[in-house]
């Protein structure tokens, strides 16, 4: 709550560069909400990716795995979970569904965070939808093994009182309608993060969170452009931009400039371009459906299966990739190093 405190937000710097991102993203806006209207049938299979990626990395940040082929079932709720991982991603799978369908009803009150919290648990035998009993920290492990403490949240004991001060704070700037909602939503969230007020899952349930306020804000880019796999291929800068404006949070003088040209620039504006780029891509004349693939495989690792191919190009069919693979084997670009339906391919180099 302390970023909507004593004026703080207005007292903000905001250099031009911040401001001719928040111009882009309103024009990005409008250009989906066009796309959507002309052709919403070339977005199912840009919804279904994102689904299975967010749900992915969003659990893969924080350590919590599961092989990709377990996850799509998950998703499609063709299997029951096994595992506490497993629990974990299929609560995941159940918020983040309820995001996207009810979104424009849910009012953002406390008791929807604590609601979605629940939710994000109700297969794992943990207490949920309860702020914490007991106090918890930010903290990071070296790779020798070393811990250090980055940020010390609020209090335990404080933290009910945090969250109906932020709820409140929050809407009462979300309805004056006198700054941004671009600017407040990634400030909403810092102050959660810093409150980081549930004993286990924080870092998930922001990014749920952010997804809920940018849908009632009229930015839908996350239905179709996995906002938590950007996040987690950009982490090292996500979670130094968290820890530049954590700095003097409690105090009330901390700076969300970090977080904002994080939050707006690398990550939001990015999923526009991503959209912007895919959805040309899936519409443009012929042929271009190939370049698709071509431009996939120029974007995955050295070794990469079959199936990233296939989920990199969500409107290609299983034909076309093949041709594809087969006129490059040919001239000696790419090399099969395992066949069968869990085929490897290698890229060679020129």
């Amino acid at each position: 709550m302390n970023s909507f405190k004593r004026d703080l937000l207005e007292r903000q710097p905001i250099p031009h560069s911040l401001l001719r991102t928040v111009r882009l993203l309103g024009e990005y806006r409008g250009k989906e909400a066009l796309f959507i209207q002309q052709t919403p049938q070339v977005l199912k299979s840009l919804r279904q990716v994102a689904i299975i990626q967010s749900t992915e990395s969003s659990n893969r940040i924080e350590g919590i795995e599961a092989p990709v082929e377990r996850i799509k079932k998950l998703i499609a709720h063709k299997t029951t979970p096994r595992n506490r991982s497993e629990q974990e991603i299929a609560g995941y799978r159940d918020a983040l569904a309820t995001i996207h369908a009810n979104h424009a009803n849910m009012p953002f009150t406390s008791g929807v965070v604590l609601q979605l919290h629940r939710d994000l648990y109700q297969f794992a035998a943990q207490q949920s939808g309860r702020w914490k009993m007991t106090d918890n920290e930010i903290s990071e492990t070296h790779p020798d093994g070393t811990k250090v403490t980055r940020f010390k949240p609020t209090p335990a004991h404080q933290t009910p009182d945090a969250m109906n001060r932020l709820q409140a704070l929050f809407k009462e700037q979300w309805e004056r309608g006198k700054i941004d909602p671009l600017l407040l939503i990634p400030a909403y969230v810092i102050d959660f993060i810093c409150i980081h007020p549930f004993t286990d899952g924080n870092g998930r349930m922001a990014r749920l969170l952010t997804l809920l306020l940018l849908y009632q804000a009229g930015f839908e880019v996350g239905r179709y452009i996995s906002l938590e796999h950007l996040v987690e291929n950009q982490r090292e800068g996500y979670y130094d931009a968290l820890h530049k404006s954590s700095q003097g949070w409690h105090d009330g003088v901390h700076t969300l400039l970090p977080w904002w040209e994080y939050f707006l620039g690398v990550m939001l504006l990015a999923a526009y371009r991503e959209f912007e780029n895919r959805t040309g891509e899936l519409t443009s004349a012929h042929g271009a459906k190939s370049e698709m693939v071509m431009a996939a495989i120029q974007k995955l690792p050295a070794t990469f299966n079959y199936g990233d191919l296939a989920q990199a190009c969500p409107n290609v069919s299983r034909p076309t990739i093949k041709r594809v693979l087969s006129r490059l084997r040919e001239k000696g670009a790419v090399k099969c190093v395992k066949s069968g339906r869990d085929a490897l391919w290698k890229k060679m180099e020129p």
